[in-house]
Protein backbone atom coordinates (compact mmCIF):
# COMPACT_ATOMS: atom_id res chain seq x y z
CA UNK A 1 0.00 0.00 0.00
CA UNK A 2 1.48 3.30 -0.97
CA UNK A 3 -0.16 5.37 1.58
CA UNK A 4 0.52 5.59 5.48
CA UNK A 5 -1.78 4.67 8.39
CA UNK A 6 -2.25 7.29 10.80
CA UNK A 7 -2.30 6.29 14.57
CA UNK A 8 -6.44 6.44 14.22
CA UNK A 9 -6.61 4.31 11.26
CA UNK A 10 -3.62 1.61 12.96
CA UNK A 11 -5.97 1.73 16.20
CA UNK A 12 -9.05 0.39 13.94
CA UNK A 13 -7.08 -2.21 12.16
CA UNK A 14 -5.97 -3.75 15.33
CA UNK A 15 -9.59 -3.66 16.87
CA UNK A 16 -11.21 -4.86 13.70
CA UNK A 17 -8.53 -8.05 13.95
CA UNK A 18 -8.91 -8.32 17.44
CA UNK A 19 -13.14 -8.05 17.56
CA UNK A 20 -12.73 -11.33 14.99
CA UNK A 21 -10.52 -13.22 17.59
CA UNK A 22 -8.31 -12.90 20.35
CA UNK A 23 -4.58 -12.62 19.06
CA UNK A 24 -1.07 -12.15 19.89
CA UNK A 25 1.81 -9.41 18.95
CA UNK A 26 3.16 -11.41 16.32
CA UNK A 27 -0.25 -12.43 14.31
CA UNK A 28 -1.42 -9.13 14.65
CA UNK A 29 1.71 -7.95 13.42
CA UNK A 30 1.69 -10.41 10.35
CA UNK A 31 -2.38 -9.85 9.42
CA UNK A 32 -1.43 -5.48 9.83
CA UNK A 33 1.31 -6.42 7.05
CA UNK A 34 -0.98 -7.61 4.80
CA UNK A 35 -1.95 -3.59 4.56
CA UNK A 36 0.86 -1.79 5.37
CA UNK A 37 4.56 -2.60 6.15
CA UNK A 38 4.55 -2.21 9.97
CA UNK A 39 7.43 -3.56 12.68
CA UNK A 40 6.54 -5.07 16.03
CA UNK A 41 8.15 -2.13 17.37
CA UNK A 42 5.43 0.27 16.03
CA UNK A 43 2.74 -2.28 16.93
CA UNK A 44 3.29 -3.48 20.53
CA UNK A 45 2.69 0.88 21.51
CA UNK A 46 -0.25 0.64 19.27
CA UNK A 47 -1.68 -2.44 21.84
CA UNK A 48 -0.38 -0.94 25.12
CA UNK A 49 -2.11 2.33 24.43
CA UNK A 50 -5.39 0.54 23.36
CA UNK A 51 -5.00 -1.37 26.53
CA UNK A 52 -4.16 1.16 28.69
CA UNK A 53 -7.88 2.94 26.91
CA UNK A 54 -9.79 0.31 28.45
CA UNK A 55 -10.16 -0.99 24.67
CA UNK A 56 -8.40 -4.42 25.08
CA UNK A 57 -8.01 -6.47 27.47
CA UNK A 58 -4.66 -9.35 27.61
CA UNK A 59 -4.07 -12.74 29.31
CA UNK A 60 -1.47 -15.20 28.96
CA UNK A 61 -2.24 -18.58 27.25
CA UNK A 62 1.11 -21.17 27.55
CA UNK A 63 2.48 -21.95 24.28
CA UNK A 64 5.59 -25.08 23.90
CA UNK A 65 6.41 -23.92 26.86
CA UNK A 66 6.12 -20.06 27.06
CA UNK A 67 3.81 -18.19 27.57
CA UNK A 68 1.97 -15.76 24.88
CA UNK A 69 -0.05 -12.86 26.17
CA UNK A 70 -3.09 -12.39 24.09
CA UNK A 71 -5.18 -9.15 23.32
CA UNK A 72 -9.23 -9.37 23.68
CA UNK A 73 -11.25 -6.47 22.87
CA UNK A 74 -13.31 -5.22 25.71
CA UNK A 75 -17.12 -3.61 25.36
CA UNK A 76 -15.31 0.10 25.08
CA UNK A 77 -13.32 -1.20 22.52
CA UNK A 78 -16.20 -2.62 20.60
CA UNK A 79 -18.06 1.33 20.91
CA UNK A 80 -14.87 2.55 19.86
CA UNK A 81 -14.19 0.11 17.04
CA UNK A 82 -17.76 1.02 15.59
CA UNK A 83 -16.73 4.68 15.82
CA UNK A 84 -14.11 4.36 13.50
CA UNK A 85 -16.35 2.15 11.22
CA UNK A 86 -18.95 4.73 11.05
CA UNK A 87 -15.97 7.54 10.55
CA UNK A 88 -14.21 5.12 7.90
CA UNK A 89 -17.49 5.20 5.44
CA UNK A 90 -17.97 8.99 5.60
CA UNK A 91 -14.01 9.36 4.84
CA UNK A 92 -13.91 7.19 1.80
CA UNK A 93 -17.01 8.81 0.62
CA UNK A 94 -15.93 11.68 0.54
CA UNK A 95 -12.37 10.39 -1.04
CA UNK A 96 -14.09 8.18 -3.28
CA UNK A 97 -15.64 11.89 -4.57
CA UNK A 98 -12.38 13.45 -4.63
CA UNK A 99 -11.01 11.28 -6.74
CA UNK A 100 -14.27 10.52 -9.08
CA UNK A 101 -13.57 7.05 -8.31
CA UNK A 102 -17.04 5.86 -9.53
CA UNK A 103 -16.49 7.39 -13.24
CA UNK A 104 -13.25 5.62 -13.49
CA UNK A 105 -14.51 1.87 -12.23
CA UNK A 106 -17.11 2.48 -14.81
CA UNK A 107 -14.56 3.36 -17.84
CA UNK A 108 -12.83 0.68 -17.05
CA UNK A 109 -15.38 -1.80 -16.58
CA UNK A 110 -16.69 -0.01 -20.10
CA UNK A 111 -13.57 -0.76 -21.61
CA UNK A 112 -13.33 -4.59 -21.05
Amino acid sequence: MTYQLVAPLLDACVLGIVAQEDSYGYTLTQKVRQLVDISESTLYPVLRRLTKDNCLTTYDKPFQGRNRRYYAITEEGRNKLNFYQVEWIKYKDDVDKLLDTTNKEKEVQDSE
